[in-house]
């Protein structure tokens, strides 16, 4: 290899690879060139690509990892933070619905998308499945702050926030697909809104597109037991039984919630292969229940973790979601072992990659896939001692622990501040924005 082929290399850090084998190296790194991994290994195996490298960081008394992973957001909201609070989900979403209308056009979308992904960023998460309105300013705000994402055209019976018709909606998801084939920081999807709100036809419309191109497939489903007694009312059949009725359940299918599930719908999700994103913030805090992921994951049901928005979670924290997701289950099924460390641990990593169809190029750090990647703060009072690195993970991290973030080897977080954007600008443009937001539902 010639002198300077290296782009980076990290050495002298605790290395967790969240591969299929959970391989930890005590002192190790990495190596990258051209955005790739080309090297995972103890610190001394990596002296001599060392010396060849463009930038060597050292990751003394911190923790490398891949770059967290997730599959349910709607960042855009972030805008509406705090405004409606203490209502279930249906009441709830007829405010927030009121809101959006008065609020949203391109311009505020693509404010809120900036600051939740700037949050986000800071917070270890270097992929999201996102649904919003605008999906083409959802990619350009995840391309200016330092993200891969995974949106495209939304479906909802009626004009909607960006007031189109049906024909236009169905244009504009052809559309996306086409724009961003190939794009490796895109990972195009149809996202009806769910079943209760999307008509049958439509969901089934939404969903060739997408089959079409080989896309993703992502939409709300089961979030509540008024949701449930909704679509049974509507359709005779409940809402997982109706999306497999309508063919839509595969391993492209990606299912935010999926709280309100009987035996039988879990084995149709372990059957089809269709994802669940667990959110489990949301879930508590709006009163829709608790997701029986345990027995989920042991009939073989892929389950990924979802932040939700910060308009029905209050903040997009994905280490708050990942330690419910371990500990919730736990005790609502009296067992201590429900959730493993390696099982949670991979629901925000490899499981997430997977559910985008990606587990060859991200979610874990092996040589050939992207170098999106995480340094944590270890040397702090909440992690000493550390007898396992999986554990601090998941019970004792927290976001401000997280102290750089790399996107194909660029360092787009650095000592804890954005490298792309000033974040104090959209900062500023929110703070203004809020007396607005606040009149929206007086």
């Amino acid at each position: 290899m010639a002198e300077n082929d290296i782009d980076l290399v990290i050495k002298n850090a605790m290395v967790v690879t969240a591969d299929a084998e959970h391989r930890v190296i005590d002192n190790g790194g990495v190596a990258v060139a051209g955005g790739r991994l080309t090297a995972v290994a103890p610190t001394a195996e990596l002296a001599t690509l060392e010396t060849q490298a463009a930038r060597v960081v050292d990751g003394s008394g911190m923790l490398l990892m891949p770059g967290l992973i997730n599959t349910h957001c709607h960042a855009g909201d972030c805008i509406f933070r705090g405004l409606v609070e203490d209502l279930p989900l249906e009441p709830w979403l007829q405010t927030v619905w009121k809101a959006e209308g008065t609020i949203l056009n391109v311009e505020t979308s693509r404010l809120g998308t900036v600051l939740g992904f700037a949050e986000m960023l800071l917070a270890g998460v270097t992929t999201v499945m996102e649904m919003f309105w605008y999906p083409h300013e959802t990619v350009s705000a995840a391309r200016e702050v330092g993200l891969r994402v995974s949106t495209g055209g939304i479906f909802f019976d009626g004009p909607g926030m960006n007031d189109q018709t049906e024909d236009q909606r169905m244009a504009d998801a052809e559309g996306f697909f086409e724009a961003y084939a190939g794009d490796d920081d895109v990972f195009p999807a149809t996202m009806p809104h769910g079943a209760y709100t999307v008509g049958p036809e439509t969901l089934v419309r939404a969903k060739r597109i997408a089959d079409a191109h080989n896309g993703l497939y992502h939409t709300h489903a089961a979030e509540t037991r008024a949701e449930q007694a909704d679509v049974q009312a509507r359709y005779g059949r409940s809402v997982i039984r109706h999306l497999d009725h309508l063919g839509l359940l595969d391993e492209r299918t990606v299912l935010a919630h999926c709280v309100h599930v009987d035996e039988e719908e879990i084995a149709i999700l372990a059957r089809t292969g269709a994802v669940v994103s667990h959110n489990p913030v949301s879930n508590l805090k709006l009163g829709s229940g608790i997701a029986p992921i345990v027995d989920m994951l042991d009939t073989g049901v892929t389950v990924t973790l979802g932040t939700d928005g910060a308009i029905s979670g209050n903040d997009l924290d994905p280490w708050l979601t990942l330690r419910l997701a371990a500990l919730l289950d736990k005790g609502a099924s009296h067992r201590a072992d429900a959730v493993s460390r390696e099982q949670a641990l991979h629901m925000v990593t490899r499981d997430g990659a997977r559910a985008l169809g990606a587990d060859d190029r991200i979610g874990s750090l092996e040589p050939g896939k992207y170098a999106d990647m995480i340094l944590i703060d270890i040397d702090r009072p909440h992690a000493v001692p550390m007898f396992d690195p999986l554990t601090h993970l998941i019970y004792s991290t927290a976001k401000s622990d997280v102290r750089h973030v790399f996107l194909a080897g660029e360092h787009v977080v650095r000592d804890g501040e954005l490298t792309r954007i000033d974040v104090a600008e959209t900062l500023a443009a929110v703070r203004a924005l809020a007396p607005k937001v606040a009149a929206s539902i007086a």
